[in-house]
């Protein structure tokens, strides 16, 4: 399905097009919801022939996966300039996850529309699904690097798991933004300040050899929890 896509947006008209069919998705997923809009009202609002919708993009979800891996390309310079001159984990941490939050401010009422999708971790379109793991791999990779020479000592048990843990995390974060309501969401950016200082401390406790026993109690809950 990919490849077919691909081959349809290989020339700059054929990228325009498929560009006009992706932003008339998105207007329309942030009025009417993800549901109620149908590829026949996307083609319209794009102004193309709803069978020229079909050959650029198969379905609703193929439209979203696309919004999804043209956000991740689109971020991957902003992430590396955040990162650039952040020293210390919680900011860090903090900045990544900015990122994303800056990033998808426009679309915000877009991913509200998803919320029902990506909860269900079954629905291509979930951040925990298998169609959308290559997305979840490079995301967890940039909480990998950020673990490197971060002032924290990251125990060895834990330190595989850590960057997963850390993007849940992140997730925690991006949906009590999706459905903050304060003005111009204060409360999600209260909440990423104390709660990345939190866990960058607690990462740093972790470390100390009487917490070795809580350390393998956690380790267990996350290998139970991330169990395919």
């Amino acid at each position: 399905m990919f490849n077919t896509m691909e081959s349809a947006k290989a020339t700059p008209k054929g990228e325009e097009t498929s560009l006009r069919i992706l932003d008339a998705a998105l207007a329309l997923f942030r009025e009417e919801g993800f549901d109620r809009a149908t590829m026949r009202d996307i083609a319209q609002k794009a102004g193309v022939a709803t069978g020229a919708a079909y050959y650029y993009y198969p379905s609703k979800e193929a439209i979203v996966m696309d919004f999804y891996q043209r956000s991740c390309a689109e971020m991957q310079p902003k992430i590396e300039a955040a990162l650039a001159d952040a020293k210390g984990l919680a900011t860090r941490l903090r900045e990544l996850i900015r990122v994303k939050l800056v990033h998808f401010e426009p679309n915000r009422s877009v991913l509200r529309a998803l919320l029902r999708n990506g909860a269900d971790p079954r629905h291509p379109l979930s951040p925990f699904s298998p169609q959308t793991r290559e997305i979840r791999d490079i995301d967890i990779a940039w909480f990998r690097r950020i673990l490197v020479d971060c002032g924290v000592r990251i125990p060895r048990d834990l330190e595989p798991q850590l960057p997963g843990v850390l993007w849940f995390f992140q997730m925690g974060v991006i949906f009590f933004w999706v459905v903050d309501e304060s003005p111009d969401q204060a409360r999600t950016e209260r909440l990423l300040e104390l709660a990345s200082k939190n866990v960058a401390a607690l990462i740093r406790l972790s470390a100390m050899p009487l917490m070795r026993p809580l350390r393998k109690t956690v380790l267990q809950l996350i290998e139970v929890a991330t169990a395919e």
